[in-house]
């Protein structure tokens, strides 16, 4: 549903497009792209923002499986 990478200087939180875009906000402060965000390693992990971007990303993915079945 998500994928982190560690890199030298942030990390890489990879949501999907819409993980990202339905968080526009509260990401706006981060470097981000269409479907990606980099959490810098010298400030502190937004815990609570990726657990709601992941909370998000596992309703999304319910919906679909629930689609299909119909």
């Amino acid at each position: 549903m998500v994928w982190f990478a560690g890199y030298s200087k942030h990390i890489g939180f990879y949501p999907k497009a819409l993980g990202i875009a339905n968080f526009k906000k509260e990401i706006a402060v981060y470097k981000s792209a269409k479907g990606s965000v980099q959490f810098p390693l010298d400030k502190k992990l937004p815990v609570g923002l990726i657990t709601k971007i992941v909370k998000f990303r596992l309703i999304e993915n319910m919906e679909k499986i629930k689609n299909k079945k119909k």
